[in-house]
């Protein structure tokens, strides 16, 4: 998979103007933007008749933020020695990360219809060495914040100022690795390192809080040494400004409010859209409320 330049330029034009534009303006234009991810996101997943749409639709908003409006990347140039790291550890919502890349011309647009198709580079986990902006295989929940961590060390190592950002799943944080590597965040005091979680307070089968209650996330996570911020995983300028504004010397960690299933009204906060596939007639119905 190479770069598609023509879409790199329309990802360049865009981000250009979403940086230049007012806070309303901004906000618009990311919105939009967002609602074309969406309703790529839902072709995809009809047509592999697979996927975790709930999740998708529930991240994507952070990912177009981070996309557009926050990470130091070039799509041309995948490997750029200095670059900024994203690593999706929620992996299980790969669509959403293919459909942003695409969207930003890692790879043409076209690739997307072969998701999760026998031998194609777009399986349901996101492979680095199939996918280019993928900088870590995910999908064994609670491994991406341990990597994240090792590259923060080491771009600090290596003197450069570029940062490393992480987008966990809610549900994930019940696994212990994702503290032991705080920890370790929090000790070498890695302000590099912003983790987000997409805490949309459900996972598969159930609700975290019924699972393995995470409350309150924010103590928790400001005693293992997280300077913590909350906003709406929605809100596109507030997501924004949490992801940029300079840390206190240690590692942040955004409380993204999120609703799973966001942008479909039969599949906002419903557990059973965890990996659900919508029939034909929901497909439509989907679409037209993607409008």
């Amino acid at each position: 998979m190479i770069a598609d330049l023509d879409q790199v330029q329309t990802w360049r034009d865009l981000r250009t103007e979403v940086a230049a534009a007012s806070g309303a303006r901004r906000a618009e234009l990311l919105a939009e933007h967002a609602r074309q991810n969406r309703r790529t996101i839902l072709t995809m997943i009809d047509g592999a008749q697979a996927g975790h749409i709930g999740g998708d639709f529930s991240v994507i908003d952070i990912l177009t933020t981070l996309f557009l409006g926050v990470l130091r990347i070039d799509p041309a140039q995948p490997q750029a020695p200095v670059r900024d790291r994203f690593v999706l550890s929620k992996g299980h919502c790969a669509a959403a990360l293919y459909a942003t890349l695409a969207s930003c011309g890692y790879f043409s647009p076209d690739e997307l219809s072969t998701f999760m198709a026998p031998h194609s580079a777009l399986n349901g986990h996101p492979n680095r060495t199939k996918v280019p902006g993928v900088e870590t295989n995910t999908g064994p929940l609670g491994h991406g914040l341990p990597v994240a961590v090792g590259e923060a060390i080491g771009l600090r190592l290596l003197g450069q100022d570029s940062r490393v950002y992480v987008v966990c799943g809610d549900g994930e944080l019940q696994e212990g690795s994702n503290w032991e590597a705080l920890m370790a965040a929090a000790h070498q005091r890695l302000d590099n390192l912003t983790v987000i979680i997409d805490r949309n307070r459900l996972q598969q089968g159930a609700r975290t809080e019924d699972t393995n209650a995470l409350e309150p996330l924010a103590a928790k996570l400001e005693a293992f040494g997280a300077e913590v911020r909350e906003v709406d995983g929605h809100d596109h300028l507030a997501l924004q400004e949490a992801c940029t504004t300079p840390s206190d010397g240690r590692p942040v960690a955004v409380i993204a409010r999120t609703i799973k299933g966001k942008g479909v009204s039969f599949i906002e906060d419903r557990v059973e859209w965890h990996h659900k596939v919508p029939t034909a007639e929901q497909v439509a119905l989907a679409a037209k409320e993607l409008v």
